[in-house]
């Protein structure tokens, strides 16, 4: 039985898009820096909780963003705004980023700094919570973002994001008095499908959580550097 010509080409993409994500993730080995892939659907707060995460751990960590949209560079000129180095990276009709994208913002992130002297670079994807999670771009790990407004039941109507993340951040949890949602359920859904992840419940808004979120990133940076064999730093 032969595959079906539209299932052979979306293997053989999603193949080209690994091998180059492999390459991306050498180079990111190479120079001791660890990447995250940040996802969500659109105004679920990735833009926000960068600024607030960034503002708040630019004194412990030198970081930069390469910013996923699919028309503006608004929110690369926020997140711009808060002192980190950051190259826009414009989609267009691509509902995601993918591996070359990423590739080529790497190459326009080295014109302006050595990556080596980088503890954590953030890859803000497209809005969108299909298309990103199937697509590596050569991250160490995914965060997946799901903000309270959006109900429970979306880790089991989208379990590809969540099944993929290593960390899920419920969002904008300052809101709970005003919607009609059982954050507890939402965990339990996301567990449902991914028992192995960090769920964390935050607020860029008012901060809370901020503090249990920003302890384990700065611990997984820490010990994603000294997991790094000291013959790759100067690879």
């Amino acid at each position: 039985m032969h595959m079906p010509l539209e299932d052979t080409l979306g293997r053989n993409l999603l193949a080209a898009n690994q091998h180059r994500a492999d390459h991306n993730r050498e180079h990111f080995d190479a120079w001791k820096l660890l990447c995250l892939n940040v996802m969500s659907s659109p105004g679920a707060g990735k833009t926000s909780l960068l600024e607030r995460t960034i503002t708040a751990l630019s004194p412990e960590l030198a970081m930069a963003v390469l910013e996923g949209d699919m028309t503006t560079q608004l929110d690369a000129d926020r997140l711009a705004a808060v002192g980190v180095p950051v190259v826009p990276i414009t989609t267009g009709r691509a509902c995601h980023l993918d591996a070359a994208m990423v590739s080529g913002g790497l190459t326009l992130l080295q014109q302006r700094l050595d990556p080596a002297a980088l503890d954590l670079l953030w890859v803000e994807n497209v809005g969108n919570l299909v298309c990103p999670a199937e697509f590596e771009v050569g991250e160490h790990l995914k965060v997946a973002l799901l903000s309270v407004t959006e109900g429970d039941d979306k880790p089991l109507k989208y379990p590809v994001m969540f099944r993929e993340a290593d960390c899920v951040l419920i969002t904008k949890i300052d809101l709970l008095p005003y919607v009609p949602v059982d954050v507890s359920r939402i965990e339990e859904h996301v567990r449902a499908v991914n028992p192995r992840a960090q769920v964390f419940r935050v607020s860029a808004g008012t901060g809370q959580g901020m503090g249990e979120w920003h302890r384990w990133l700065l611990a997984t940076v820490r010990e994603h550097a000294a997991s790094q064999p000291p013959a790759l730093v100067n690879a």
